[in-house]
């Protein structure tokens, strides 16, 4: 049988238990917090008195916390292009006809409210440009997602394992800065958010898991071929309008790490947790090939260690279009 054959067997085999999943994971729609719980009423007679109160707030958080915010927002709000990724992953019905499906469709609707919130928050803040951030957004859906996962349903989630993880630390660190600022409206937004990925990061651990215990072998390697191409950011192609694709990800990056809000320390952590909650150095019957591979990736922290630790972080910022010079 093809290694292709195999996965799609794989897949149909783990989606009999989806809808267990989805409730262990995901939270009912009635159930779970939306961005109007963290905003000002509209329809309240305080809305104006609100805003104030959140343009003030705004007034003391620092230039790279705002463009570490909004590259948070607009890597959120890059969500259809997350949806169209995975599902066209291979053993997804793109029609919607098999549980994978759902379970896609229900993760993007909780994943639709991060966007939302942080969105309206900056709109209301009066501290950042729109404009320049719409397009923005619209350039990083249009310009794609390439990722090296093909439409392999084992690298796609040994991804989304890792992302989600990274998404969560980002976000948390965000609302700690927020909260040191003396903003906990925004604190609370942040930390919210976090949650959700910390929920879909363990949903996606357990699907990684349940690989290992019918297909350790090939899911041996596709975890060395994402961890030797390297787990990109979902915002890599992002750039400001009227510059080449991918352009502003570097000082985006840059000014997270300055901050300490993602750091190249927490890539490795990531790989480290994700070694010990799959307990990959007691998988057995692996082939020769992915004996190797588990023997490339228990090494590589260490080696990761040492790189982070010489690593330099420009100190200046870098101005982007998102956040305006009168505004710092």
């Amino acid at each position: 049988m093809s290694t292709r054959n195999i996965r799609l067997e794989v897949m149909s085999y783990l989606e009999k238990d989806i809808d267990s999943l989805i409730q262990k994971y995901l939270i009912p729609i009635d159930t779970i917090w939306q961005p109007s719980d963290f905003l000002p009423n509209s329809e309240g007679e305080e809305f104006f008195e609100e805003v104030t109160e959140i343009r003030e707030l705004a007034k003391e958080l620092p230039y790279d916390f705002w463009v570490v915010l909004v590259g948070d927002m607009i890597t959120e709000e890059a969500l259809p292009t997350y949806e169209s990724w995975l599902m066209d992953v291979e053993g997804i019905d793109q029609v919607g006809r098999n549980g994978w499906s759902k379970w896609v469709r229900h993760w993007t609707a909780e994943e639709n409210r991060h966007g939302d919130v942080l969105n309206k928050y900056l709109y209301l803040s009066g501290r950042v440009n729109m404009n320049a951030i719409e397009k923005t957004t619209q350039h990083l859906i249009a310009d794609g997602f390439d990722i090296g996962t093909d439409r392999d349903p084992y690298k796609n989630f040994l991804y989304t394992s890792f992302q989600e993880l990274a998404t969560y630390v980002s976000h948390n660190r965000v609302a700690k800065i927020a909260r040191q600022k003396g903003n906990k409206q925004l604190s609370k937004m942040c930390k919210i958010i976090s949650g959700d990925e910390m929920r879909h990061h363990h949903a996606y651990c357990e699907f990684v898991e349940r690989i290992f215990t019918v297909d350790p072998s090939e899911m041996m390697l596709a975890f060395q071929h994402m961890m030797k191409q390297k787990i990109t950011m979902p915002a890599l192609f992002l750039r400001e309008s009227g510059n080449k694709i991918g352009s502003a990800f570097e000082e985006f990056s840059n000014t997270a790490q300055r901050i300490g809000v993602y750091t190249s320390a927490d890539y490795v952590e990531i790989l480290q947790k994700l070694i010990k909650r799959w307990e990959i150095d007691k998988i057995s019957n692996l082939t020769d090939d992915a004996e190797k591979a588990r023997d490339y990736i228990m090494k590589l922290p260490a080696r990761m260690i040492r790189i982070a630790e010489r690593m330099k972080v420009p100190e200046t910022s870098v101005q982007f279009n998102w956040v305006e010079p009168a505004k710092l």
